[in-house]
């Protein structure tokens, strides 16, 4: 999705990733949300990028997935629904890995399996196993730099 996104317009990515474009007034170091009516050119093409990324989004759902965030607000909180949906929460992230350890140790060829089969079975095991471990990774940088800051 993110390819695919990302194709279209990377600014529609970061929509997903940091939530909307939201144009605001400053006044003695109080910010607030400016009145659509008076929105620039400019701030209304940043703000559409959330209306493309929730268009892309809900088009990819099958209609137990759309019911699911059909009152969410911006493509960011649709986003972080269908990860915990479909990746599951950091606990469930830890098992599947514990889960994709155990497979790979106990990997062997299965009576009847072709090569290819094999080879087949093997690859996702490990393409998962690497996914897991950047998404891992990347949240330890992450830590590491909140604590830096």
């Amino acid at each position: 999705m993110k390819i695919f996104v990302e194709s279209i317009d990377r600014r529609i990515w970061d929509a997903i990733e940091n939530g909307p474009f939201i144009p605001k007034d400053e006044k003695d170091n109080v910010s607030t949300v400016k009145p659509w009516s008076q929105w620039t050119e400019s701030e209304s093409k940043k703000a559409k990028f959330d209306c493309i990324a929730k268009n892309i989004i809900t088009s990819a759902l099958n209609s137990d997935e759309f019911f699911r965030v059909s009152q969410c607000a911006s493509a960011k909180e649709i986003w972080n629904i269908l990860e915990v949906i479909h990746e599951g929460t950091n606990n469930v992230k830890r098992a599947r890995k514990h889960a994709l350890i155990q497979e790979y140790e106990m990997f062997k060829m299965k009576k009847g399996e072709t090569i290819a089969d094999v080879q087949k079975r093997f690859t996702h095991i490990v393409n998962h196993l690497i996914i897991l471990e950047r998404e891992e990774l990347n949240i330890k940088i992450l830590e590491c730099l909140d604590r830096s800051w």
